[in-house]
């Protein structure tokens, strides 16, 4: 059976970073990279850890869209799920965790409640409720009269960053962005991002859809969309860029660098999420912070109320927070 000590040791970390990331002592001060890293190595070696302390207040599920190997590679989902687990191990709650590619084995748990972590369907909507009554979304919502809700206000988030563009006299703007579509596959997922900043750009008369590129929000399509704009745009490129989330942001930035394009005196970059190597990159990434620990916690509470008996849907929206660095003005 593996102990802490293996965990350490492959990690590059000591036994007691890794004792206190696995009992979420969030007065420990590591990056978001080391976490990832020592869950990814406590699952690699199968660890479990032992219990504290008994667990006496119930056990919920929490139901991420994502496979395990595709959490491990997006911070932003892993992020709420730890906020999640945080504050179910604060309150002495029992936590089943499943994956899009274990989804199945749900079904069988004895549970009071369930997190839905990410995008769910319809179809996937109407098998959660045959599984618990006591559901709450986190990203989505999927039906805020029926079902309680934990989102972003991506919408706000997004006129944030027009309006800074704006203020700075910023009259070309483009955006980079990604979709998603379903686990089931069944439609793809509308963006807020995107369709706000059409909206409001239009609503300005400063609207060009054609400096608009749609991807993945991923590093390598971020990287490759920027490659395509500066072909197309030549020197007509936009002075600025919104991208739809950090890691396409950082692709952008490597793109625009390889061309010799500086940033932020030819173009700036905005991006989404503030994950922790934002402020690392070169230079700095300008972002809009998303507290994705404090929607995992807010979920928690609001099951708990909803198992309590509470009966009318409620939906919360998490405020964001426009963070400046180097790679705008």
């Amino acid at each position: 059976m593996a102990t802490i000590k293996d965990i350490a040791k492959k990690a590059g970390v000591s036994i007691a970073t890794v004792s206190r990331v696995l009992n979420y002592d969030t007065t420990l001060s590591v990056s978001d990279e080391t976490k990832k890293k020592i869950f990814e190595v406590a699952e690699e070696l199968s660890y479990k850890k032992k219990s504290a302390r008994k667990q006496e207040n119930g056990k919920i599920a929490v139901l991420q869209w994502y496979t395990e190997k595709e959490e491990l590679e997006d911070l932003y989902y892993m992020s709420i799920r730890l906020g999640v687990e945080n504050r179910c191990q604060h309150l002495g709650i029992l936590v089943s965790r499943y994956f899009q590619d274990n989804y199945e084995e749900l079904k069988e748990d004895d549970i009071q409640g369930l997190v839905a972590i990410g995008k769910f369907s319809s179809r996937q909507v109407r098998e959660l409720q045959g599984i618990t009554k006591n559901i709450i979304f986190v990203d989505t919502s999927p039906d805020e009269d029926r079902f309680d809700s934990v989102v972003n206000d991506f919408e706000r988030a997004t006129q944030k960053v027009l309006d800074h563009f704006i203020e700075k006299g910023h009259t070309t703007i483009g955006y980079i962005g990604g979709r998603e579509v379903f686990m089931d596959k069944t439609s793809t997922i509308e963006d807020p991002r995107e369709l706000t900043f059409k909206r409001y750009l239009f609503d300005k008369g400063l609207l060009h859809e054609s400096f608009m590129y749609i991807g993945a929000f991923s590093v390598h399509d971020g990287h490759a969309l920027m490659k395509k704009a500066i072909q197309e745009q030549g020197e007509n490129l936009p002075t600025a860029f919104f991208a739809g989330n950090d890691s396409i942001a950082i692709g952008a930035l490597r793109a625009l660098l390889e061309e010799g394009i500086p940033v932020p005196d030819r173009v700036n970059i905005i991006g989404v999420n503030d994950i922790s190597i934002s402020k690392y990159v070169y230079p700095a990434l300008s972002t809009v912070k998303v507290y994705t620990e404090l929607m995992g916690e807010t979920a928690v509470d609001t099951l708990l109320e909803r198992i309590e008996g509470r009966k009318t849907a409620k939906k919360i929206m998490i405020a964001t927070k426009l963070m400046i660095r180097n790679s705008s003005f």
